[in-house]
């Protein structure tokens, strides 16, 4: 399936819908796995790290579970990466979206703490696009500090009309990263495929939950999110 937009400046950016593994700080010709890299130098160079590693894989290993509610909420871990490789003065659109990783629904097992498979997946929603509120912008800011998704929000709310990544409670996504190269050649649109590169990290992955199951990952949440300090502050609805 190809995804096609018109980001701003009427730059008109599209790409497919894959995934390939991309491992820490590697590189979208790595990924690509050829040495010979069809894509373009400004996104073949590219590196992308992802920050708080060691979190997201103590997450990881007790089974990452991540709140949906109808309002919206945040992520925590926060998907972040640091990026390398880009071409300082070349634009860049940087957005997000996250994927099924099967078709299955779950259901947790209090007595066996474990995750079961409990049916077919439910219907999904159409998938939508989370573009970094900065894009487009000049590599040299990208590489220049870390790049935060910190306003994504995350809903089960079909009918949302916030922007907020539509997801269906009790399945397991695998977010993923992608790096667009704004092409200013007036046929740019020809070689879109040559313009963008995405990148998945495993660790990221979560269940979707519209209230904790596993009380371990609620215990991680709180000793290791300055904003939900025991779910007591204010600032803790929003995470």
């Amino acid at each position: 399936k190809t995804f096609s937009m018109v980001a701003s400046r009427g730059v008109h950016v599209c790409f497919q819908q894959s995934i390939s593994a991309c491992f820490l700080s590697q590189s979208c010709c790595e990924e690509q796995g050829s040495p010979a890299c069809s894509k373009a130098p400004q996104v073949g160079r590219v590196r992308v790290q992802l920050e708080m590693q060691a979190l997201w894989q103590q997450f990881d290993q007790l089974g990452t579970e991540m709140i949906v509610t109808k309002a919206g909420r945040r992520m925590f871990p926060t998907f972040q990466v640091g990026i390398s490789g880009m071409d300082p003065s070349a634009e860049y659109v940087l957005l997000m979206d996250f994927i099924p990783v099967d078709d299955k629904r779950y259901r947790y097992a209090f007595r066996s703490s474990s995750w079961l498979v409990a049916g077919r997946a439910d219907i999904s929603a159409p998938g939508r696009m989370h573009f970094h509120p900065d894009s487009p912008g000049r590599g040299a800011q990208w590489m220049k500090q870390t790049v935060s998704f910190d306003a994504l929000k995350l809903t089960n709310n079909l009918l949302d009309d916030n922007g907020h990544m539509i997801l269906n409670s009790m399945h397991r996504y695998q977010p993923r990263f992608h790096v667009i190269y704004v092409d200013p050649a007036p046929n740019s649109h020809l070689h879109a495929q040559r313009n963008f590169c995405s990148f998945s990290f495993p660790e990221t992955q979560f269940i979707a939950v519209t209230a904790y199951q596993n009380h371990r990952i609620t215990q991680l949440k709180i000793a290791s999110n300055p904003f939900a300090k025991g779910f007591r502050t204010t600032d803790a609805e929003d995470w």
